[in-house]
Formats: C-alpha cells, structure tokens, sequence
C-alpha cells in the first residue's frame, strides 16, 4: 500500500508538476535504476539485507565453532601427550576418561537418539535428586562403569545447561521438561 502511495505521488509529480529539467533527472535517475536491476538481476537479484546478515552470522559462527572444536582438540592431544610422559603408568582409556572429564570432546551430533537421551536425562535426574532405585544405580554402574560422568559427557551443551539450572533449582518442572523436549526436537 505504500509502495503504491509513492508511485501515484511520483505519477502525480511527473504528469502534473515538472518542468523539462525535472523530467531530465527523472530519465536519468530512471536509466540508473535500470541499469542497477539488470546487474542485480544478472547477479542473482537484488540484494536481501537480512539474508546477507544471516549468511555472513552463519559463517561466522561456524568458523568460530571450527576454530574452537580445533583448539579443544589441540589441547586434548597436548593433555595426551603430557599424561604420556609424567605418568606412563596411566593406560589409553584412563587417560581419555581424565581428559573427558576435564575438557569433554567436540559435540558429535546425532550420538543419540532424541528418545534415548530423553531416557538418558531421565534416569540422570533420577539419580541426582536420590529417587533411583538402587538396584537401577548397581546395574548400570556394572555395564557401564561410572555411568553418570559418561551421560553428562554425552549430554549436548544445551542439554547440560538446561539440566544445571533444574538441579540447581532455578527452573521449576514443568519448564525444565518443556526446555529438554524442546532441545531434543520433540
């Protein structure tokens, strides 16, 4: 509706209001803008100021996700390596359990499915707040080992902070279970 009020007021300007050098710089202004579709147009059309933002964010987020999911690994290795050297005694495993547990390796999407993290988060919440049976506790501890330190490390980032502010009471139920379907796709 607007772009239509200002083409019926330039209508109205050009047809009942200019004199001979109006309409000169109105052909001329009219030839640039001419000009200027045709090389958006062959361009691939006329530039989209929001696209252009969400592409160049996009890029940019991912160029610094990259750049610190390769300093995470640069320093996992470096971890290894100095592990390696000062305690020899330290098998592979226990050495990539340390490194786990003090800087947890880049996010692998899709490890899980969205069901099985949601069983995963449940049974942890079970655990953290002391209403796992304990026979449940025993039996995954004797498949898994320390299973809680490996469903944290498996938990997505978003996961884990939405798992924090419940156990730290700063959400209530409700939202917390709103939050994790949410973060899960369900």
């Amino acid at each position: 509706m607007i772009a239509e009020n200002g083409l019926i007021q330039a209508l109205d300007y050009i047809l009942n209001h200019s004199d001979t050098a109006s309409i000169e710089v109105l052909a001329q202004a009219i030839a640039r803008r001419q000009r200027d579709i045709s090389l958006f147009n062959a361009a691939g059309g006329i530039p989209d100021p929001d696209k252009m933002a969400k592409d160049i964010t996009g890029k940019i987020d991912a160029s610094i996700y990259a750049g610190l999911g390769g300093m995470k690994d640069t320093i996992r290795e470096m971890i290894v390596r100095i592990a390696k050297e000062h305690a020899p005694e330290l098998s592979d495993s226990q050495i990539n359990e340390l490194c786990d547990s003090w800087i947890p390796a880049s996010e692998k999407k899709n490890q899980f499915s969205p069901d099985i993290l949601l069983s995963m988060i449940e049974q942890f919440i079970a655990f953290s707040g002391g209403e796992m049976n304990e026979a449940v506790d025993r039996n995954l501890r004797e498949e898994m080992g320390a299973w809680p330190q490996r469903y944290w490390n498996a938990f997505p980032a978003a996961v884990k902070r939405i798992i924090t502010d419940y156990l730290k009471n700063k959400i209530p139920e409700k939202e917390f279970k709103s939050k994790i379907l949410l973060a899960l796709g369900l």
